[in-house]
């Protein structure tokens, strides 16, 4: 490769590093109702479902343990939008029961469905009116099969910010990527572009072209 041609190479490279760094460097910050730590641990997730009339649930899902979970287990909709409960057929009987034994907020609709472990069963509630509730299923309150709703845009919100850290549980470490050990390889990559092409420039394409350059 011609000198000016690896010139040309590596400031495109480097760019595109510097872009790399750029777009992996934060995470977008995010809003998420505050259930108060009641799906502390609990399996099936997250979703914000504002802006659909209806919305379903998955009871029987995979998590905790087993086929124990409600998924997602977190959701957040608007006024007047009707929630489906559909069971999976695994895990055992379960059910929908707004939880008055554990929330340390006011629930503000009341669930309660069948206990059955019937595949394609569901349980359907149109909530009107906003707020928070939490919801258990009782056979397996003991293995964390819980589950919480917020209905509109006026309830209280915590904000994700970026991840500014490790995981907590030492068995995923290895999965995210550290952002600031992103920016630091990526630097290191910089000037280690720099760093070869003043060698290139000053010497040539390899050791035994002398100052000549390139042949």
């Amino acid at each position: 490769m011609k000198r000016r041609e690896f010139v040309r190479t590596a400031g495109g490279a480097t760019a595109a590093v510097a872009a790399t760094t750029a777009a992996t460097g934060t995470v977008a910050a995010e809003d998420r109702p505050d259930f108060e730590g009641y799906l502390d641990g609990v399996d099936g997730g997250f979703a914000d479902l504002r802006g659909q009339d209806e919305v379903e649930v998955s009871v029987g899902a995979e998590g905790n343990g087993g086929n124990l979970a409600f998924e997602p287990a977190g959701i957040w909709i608007d006024e007047g939008t009707t929630v489906v409960w559909e069971w999976t057929g695994q895990g055992g009987a379960h059910n929908v029961v707004t939880d008055e034994e554990n929330t340390d907020f006011e629930n503000t609709h009341d669930l309660e469905s069948d206990t059955v472990d019937e595949e394609g069963f569901t349980y359907e509630s149109t909530l009107e009116d906003p707020g928070r509730t939490g919801y258990v299923c009782t056979p397996h309150r003991g293995v964390n099969m819980f589950g919480a709703i917020a209905v509109g845009d006026d309830v209280p919100v915590v904000e994700e910010g970026p991840d500014d850290g490790w995981p907590e549980d030492v068995g995923q470490w290895g999965v995210p990527i550290h952002a600031h050990w992103v920016g630091i390889a990526t630097m290191f990559g910089i000037v280690l572009t720099f760093v070869f092409t003043f060698y290139m420039l000053k010497y040539g394409e390899s050791a035994h072209t002398g100052h000549g350059g390139s042949r």
